[in-house]
């Protein structure tokens, strides 16, 4: 459910989507951005792809803020917040 609302905000933003249920399934090349979810994904492996990131985690889980920080994600926030803020959280990523 909340990958169709990462698709609908995005593509409103003017941005092309492609959603894929793991990195091992994204196709990366001409990626400007990767939002991935941090409890399916390991932070480490979106490190270093040379692609901003965005992970969003559940709010409850303190752990997967830390690991996404020691991991180097350019930006980890709750669900709840990414939901709400995401073409801002973009845009604040990708400038303009």
């Amino acid at each position: 459910m909340l990958a169709s609302r990462v698709d609908v905000m995005l593509t409103g933003s003017g941005h092309h989507v492609v959603l894929a249920r793991s990195l091992a399934e994204a196709p990366l090349d001409g990626v400007e951005l990767i939002v991935a979810d941090l409890d399916v994904e390991n932070p480490e492996a979106l490190v270093g792809l040379g692609v901003p990131v965005i992970g969003y985690y559940s709010h409850v889980d303190a752990d997967a803020k830390a690991a996404a920080d020691a991991a180097g994600i350019d930006l980890a926030v709750p669900r709840s917040r990414m939901a709400r803020e995401l073409p801002e959280l973009v845009t604040r990523l990708l400038g303009g």
